[in-house]
């Protein structure tokens, strides 16, 4: 049974940092793309950032970019998510995503229905 498991949510200060993980276990995501979504209270999921297998296109949500990075390590099976200059806004659950339906190089879907996998999110606080 494959799962995708996060890691390094907490409680941070605004303008602060952190980095999550999301640890793929069960089956390798090494030839698909992988994405992160939030959820804040009574929200929808939205996007927030994705990555093709192949790492040359990478697509982020307005309101992160330039404060978000993601990347990923194929060997480890690993995708993170840097985040810098924290605003209050940013509190949610994130979650990681998988989509094993595709295997093209740049494929890279922004849309929650567009991924089959999702991790059990872990809580981000940004405290204004």
């Amino acid at each position: 049974q494959a799962q995708l498991v996060e890691s390094g949510g907490g409680l941070v200060q605004a303008g602060g940092s952190l980095r999550l993980s999301c640890v793929a276990s069960g089956r390798t995501f090494s030839r698909n793309a992988m994405g992160w979504f939030r959820q804040a209270p009574g929200k929808e999921r939205e996007f927030v950032a994705a990555v093709p297998w192949s790492g040359d296109r990478i697509y982020y949500a307005d309101a992160v970019k330039g404060r978000f990075t993601i990347s990923r390590d194929n060997d480890k099976n690993t995708v993170y998510l840097q985040m810098n200059s924290l605003k209050a806004e940013d509190t949610a659950v994130y979650y990681c995503a998988a989509d094993s339906r595709f295997t093209f190089r740049n494929y890279v879907p922004q849309g929650r229905y567009d991924y089959d996998y999702w991790g059990q999110g872990t809580q981000v606080t940004v405290s204004s």
